[in-house]
């Protein structure tokens, strides 16, 4: 069955604007289980501008469904994963320059430096995940770290303009799924998707779980977040 991992990061961007208490994330999450998300999903940037370390540990006091950390592969962030112990990492590109995450992460371009760090998270049973672009090589190299899981970049399919553009993205998607499952892995997919689109991701076979943050929370600003999330997963369905 199709889960949601609700991304509570702008949450905590709306916060950071003013450096204040307030809306606190940790608030956030409670209220987005209670509608029904089956994940929180935070990124812990290395420029902290919005999660911060504090909401991660208190994230992990609180969370009851499962917490999945996205953070860059890099020293830093691996021991903080080691340290508080999230149910799984989503290991993901990162860049100060950018708005959000632009594309999926290059597993070749360090295939042996990042496979010492999924061996280092998964010998201290953190599942880890790689956000990558729907490629055939990227895959097999996630593959090869011996990662649980992949969530592939859905990016392309949200910006794609017209039905032919957006058919030939979910073709490669739903390629990328099929494959990488071939090869052991469990597929999740996320960036970009919205109430609008997410139906025809949410059906390719195999898919396991989407992580959707941006249009969540920008409906959670109208109509409160329980009911965002829960239109969200009507929305998954089909029925919204």
């Amino acid at each position: 069955m199709l889960t949601l991992g609700v991304n509570i990061d702008h949450v905590a961007t709306i916060r950071q604007a003013r450096r204040t208490i307030e809306p606190d994330p940790i608030a956030a999450a409670v209220l987005a289980e209670l509608g029904g998300a089956d994940g929180i999903t935070v990124h812990l940037r290395e420029d902290r501008r919005h999660i911060q370390d504090r909401d991660v540990r208190l994230l992990r006091e609180t969370v009851r469904t499962h917490l999945n950390l996205e953070m860059a592969p890099t020293e830093e962030m691996v021991s903080i994963a080691l340290e508080i112990k999230p149910d799984y990492v989503t290991l993901v590109p990162e860049k100060r320059e950018e708005i959000t995450t632009e594309g999926g992460l290059n597993i070749l371009a360090d295939r042996d430096r990042y496979s010492q760090i999924v061996d280092r998270l998964q010998n201290a049973d953190i599942p880890v995940s790689w956000f990558i672009d729907s490629d055939r090589a990227q895959i097999e190299a996630a593959a090869q770290t011996k990662a649980k899981f992949i969530e592939l970049h859905t990016g392309q399919y949200a910006e794609a303009n017209g039905e032919s553009e957006r058919e030939k993205e979910l073709k490669i998607l739903a390629e990328g799924c099929e494959f990488a499952l071939s090869l052991g892995l469990r597929v999740n997919a996320g960036h970009g998707l919205t109430y609008w689109n997410v139906y025809p991701v949410g059906c390719i076979a195999g898919m396991e779980e989407l992580n959707i943050g941006h249009t969540i929370v920008s409906r959670a600003v109208l109509v409160g977040m329980e009911r965002a999330v829960r239109e969200m997963k009507l929305a998954m369905q089909g029925k919204l």
